[in-house]
């Protein structure tokens, strides 16, 4: 068989195929689409899916089947397939027979008419009917005295109520067998312990069917007894998902050797599985639809979530440009407005300039000055003049650096000629060994 599926029939990608082939192997479910529906149930959580199917297998309820309102149960005789076999003591045939039919349908008309009017009473006068006996309990109690009595060997009991396997049976698609138990009728026995006891019925429910039970004089079996209607007992009610409902299929009544019961089983199943198929379709293309919408809304998501990295990237980029060119205008501000300062304070420091002494004076010092551009400047100062006027000479000079310093020639050594703090004097030229005729050179500190 070839299980390749990726793009087939059942759309799954190739982590989804090898899923549900896992699942198949663990549960043994032949049915691919089963397989499919029951992990699409789970969201794809293989552990969970196979957890859950053999909590079923078991008996035991799903975590869906607590829902507070199960479907609705309809059993109308003109759909359903009904299979009757006289009592073995021959007390279904004649007068007596027909009698017991007419006697069960006016026990069922009269039972729904006095409870329904006892439950529109009720409600009427808001009364909460408060079941003494817990549906659960009473199941449970069926259950362990079935097995007191005939036995373990027998279908899988679901252990819950009717309306729980109701909800299991709509949820996994799966058939429902109902038996209902009649300790008065006089084929219960043999039915139980030679029918329900073979080992191939119970194969055959086990696999095809959740198989639930309950004895027809307890408050859970009279309700389930009501839903379903039958004339005859021992009695199997098939119940299948059609159109949202779980709809009586078929009714075998009386009782049933093994052969016999499983080929009426069979004939219903095979005349009311098309239901569990169009059920499972409409699931998968619900699912695959959602699926679709699913990553179109993701795939927009991303889309937006892109566009909104763009903008972002975009806005925080001009934002950066603009603190740039902010940053850039602020610095050429800055420099023209240092520059300015810079012009205006040469201005000023043209008068701290003395003025230039005689050629013939001698206290005259001629300092020749060599500027960084290859320049040189001339000039003459008295020996008593400040090592500060000789700066602001310099400074003032329009092929001046603006940030300098002046060095003798040899030795080399740097002049200071301007004072670090307020109270310290600056030197003469006597007094910092500049005679007749020196030459000095201007270092551009911003070089």
């Amino acid at each position: 068989m070839d299980y390749s599926m990726e793009n087939g029939g059942l759309g799954l990608t190739g982590e989804q195929t090898e899923k549900v082939l896992q699942f198949q192997d663990l549960t043994g479910i032949e049915d691919m689409t089963i397989c499919r529906d029951v992990l699409q149930r789970h969201q794809w959580n293989l552990e969970v899916a196979v957890q859950e199917q053999l909590n079923i297998r078991e008996g035991r309820p799903s975590v869906y089947a607590s829902e507070s309102r199960p479907p609705a149960v309809v059993s109308e005789h003109l759909g359903q397939l009904i299979y009757f076999s006289p009592p073995t003591d021959g007390s279904g045939s004649g007068i007596r027979k027909y009698f017991k039919i007419f006697a069960s349908l006016l026990y069922n008309l009269c039972y729904t008419t006095v409870m329904t009017f006892i439950q529109i009473a009720r409600r009427m006068l808001g009364i909460e009917y408060q079941p003494r006996i817990d549906p659960l309990q009473e199941v449970l109690e069926f259950i362990r005295l079935y097995e007191e009595k005939y036995g373990c060997n027998h279908p899988v009991f679901y252990q819950g109520t009717f309306s729980q396997v109701l909800n299991d049976a709509k949820r996994e698609l799966r058939f429902l067998a109902v038996y209902l138990h009649d300790d008065d009728s006089n084929d219960a026995d043999l039915f139980c312990r030679e029918t329900l006891a073979n080992p191939e019925v119970v194969r055959y429910i086990n696999t095809n069917f959740l198989f639930w039970s309950c004895s027809i004089k307890s408050r859970e079996g009279k309700r389930t007894l009501n839903a379903i209607r039958p004339n005859n007992f021992p009695l199997i009610a098939i119940l299948v998902l059609k159109e949202n409902r779980m709809v009586v299929a078929g009714r075998l009544e009386g009782y049933w050797n093994p052969n016999h019961l499983m080929q009426q089983m069979r004939s219903v199943v095979n005349e009311f599985e098309i239901h569990l198929v169009q059920a499972r379709a409409e699931r998968f293309e619900t699912s695959l639809n959602r699926s679709l919408r699913q990553h179109q809304d993701e795939a927009f998501m991303e889309s937006l979530r892109a566009d909104q990295e763009k903008e972002r990237i975009k806005e925080e980029s001009r934002r950066a440009e603009a603190e740039r060119q902010r940053q850039y205008e602020q610095e050429l501000r800055e420099e023209e407005e240092r520059r300015l300062a810079l012009q205006q304070e040469k201005l000023n420091s043209v008068s701290k300039v003395p003025s230039e002494p005689d050629i013939s004076d001698p206290n005259a010092v001629h300092v020749v000055f060599k500027l960084p551009s290859g320049s040189r400047l001339e000039r003459r100062f008295l020996k008593s003049h400040s090592l500060e006027h000789v700066f602001y000479f310099v400074f003032c000079h329009p092929n001046a650096p603006d940030s300098f310093e002046i060095t003798t020639n040899f030795p080399k050594r740097v002049l200071k000629c301007r004072p670090q703090h307020q109270r310290e004097r600056v030197e003469t030229l006597e007094q910092a060994g500049l005679k007749n005729r020196e030459v000095l050179f201007i270092n551009d500190l911003d070089a």
